[in-house]
C-alpha cells in the first residue's frame, strides 16, 4: 500500500477558486503545471498510489482551503485534507471547526518556503495558544512548513503543547552535505526525543540526502534512527516537485532501500494512517 502524506491540487476554474497566494507571492510550480483533484486521481491510479493527503497550497490560496474541502468531498475514499488558517488571528479556532467541518482532518502551518525566505516566528506567539491547544485536544496533526533555523523555537511550542502531533514538513530543509554526524542539522536532531515530533520525506531530503559527503543511508538512516520509522511517512509533494509522480515514488524506494520491507511499510503507509486516521475508515 501507498499513502502520498503530501500533494497539491490546483484549481482550473480561477474565478469559483481565485488565487490569493500568502505573503502576495505565487509559487512557479502552482502557476506552470496546476492540477486539478480529476487529474490527481488519474496520477494516483496511474502510480499505485491508494490514496493521499491534500496540504493547502497557500502560495496559491493563502487561507481560503474550499478547493482542498471539495476536493475531499469530491473523493472521500480517497483523500483527506490538510488546511491552512491565520493562527494568531481572534477567530483561528473558529476557523479550525469550519475547516474540520468540512472534512479536513489535519492543519498546516506556513512559516517559510519557496516564495519566502524569512523564518516567521508568529507560531509561537501567545496569540498562536488557543490554536495548538485546540490541535491538541482534537487529535489534530499539524504539519509545520519551516527552515531548520526555526526549529529551536519550534521547541518551546514542544514542550509546551506535549500532547499535539507536530509534523516536520521536508525535514525542515535540513542539509547534509556537511556529513556525519550531519551538525547543520543538529535542531532537527534535538527534536528526536519528543514523541509528538514526526518527519515527512519528500523528494527535498532524499535530494539533499546524495549531496556532499553524504549517502542515504548516512543521513535518511540517521533520521530513521533517531525519529524511529513510525515517526516518519513519505510524501510526494507532486506536482510542487518536477519530476511525475511514478519518478518520485522509485526516488523514495531507492533511497529507503536499504531499511527492511517492515520499517518502508511503515513510512509509505502505516504513519499516515496514524496520524490521518480518517483515512483508514474509508
Amino acid at each position: 500500500m501507498i499513502i502520498d502524506a503530501h500533494c497539491h491540487v490546483i484549481a482550473t476554474d480561477t474565478k469559483k477558486y481565485p488565487l490569493k497566494p500568502l505573503f502576495g507571492k505565487q509559487s512557479d510550480w502552482s502557476a506552470e503545471h496546476p492540477l486539478d483533484y480529476p487529474d490527481m486521481v488519474k496520477a494516483d491510479v496511474a502510480a499505485g498510489v491508494d490514496k493521499a493527503v491534500l496540504v493547502q497550497a497557500s502560495s496559491a490560496y493563502a487561507f481560503d482551503n474550499s478547493y482542498v474541502a471539495d476536493s475531499v468531498a469530491a473523493h472521500p475514499e480517497r483523500f483527506t485534507g490538510v488546511f491552512s488558517i491565520d493562527v494568531v488571528a481572534p477567530d483561528a479556532v473558529a476557523k479550525m471547526k469550519h475547516w474540520m467541518g468540512r472534512g479536513l482532518t489535519g492543519m498546516r502551518i506556513f512559516t517559510s518556503g519557496s516564495t519566502h525566505a524569512e523564518q516567521e516566528t508568529f507560531f509561537a506567539e501567545d496569540a498562536a495558544s488557543p490554536v495548538w491547544q485546540y490541535a491538541s485536544d482534537q487529535g489534530l496533526s499539524v504539519c509545520m512548513q519551516m527552515r531548520v533555523v526555526g526549529l529551536p523555537l519550534l521547541e518551546k511550542v514542544v514542550q509546551r503543547f506535549p500532547n499535539t502531533r507536530i509534523i516536520l514538513d521536508h525535514f525542515a530543509r535540513a542539509e547534509a552535505a556537511d556529513g556525519p554526524p550531519f551538525p547543520s542539522a543538529a535542531p532537527l536532531w534535538a527534536l528526536s526525543k519528543y514523541r509528538n515530533v514526526y518527519l515527512k520525506l519528500t523528494h527535498r531530503p532524499i535530494e539533499q540526502s546524495v549531496k556532499g559527503a553524504s549517502t542515504p543511508e548516512l543521513f535518511l538512516g540517521k533520521a530513521i534512527k533517531e525519529f524511529g520509522a513510525p515517526r516518519v511517512m513519505w510524501g510526494s509533494n507532486f506536482p510542487a516537485a518536477k519530476p511525475p509522480l511514478p519518478e518520485l515514488i522509485a526516488m523514495a524506494r531507492k533511497a529507503l532501500s536499504f531499511l527492511p520491507p517492515g520499517d518502508q511499510d511503515q513510512i509509505f503507509y502505516k504513519t499516515a494512517l496514524a496520524l490521518y486516521p480518517a483515512l483508514a475508515k474509508k
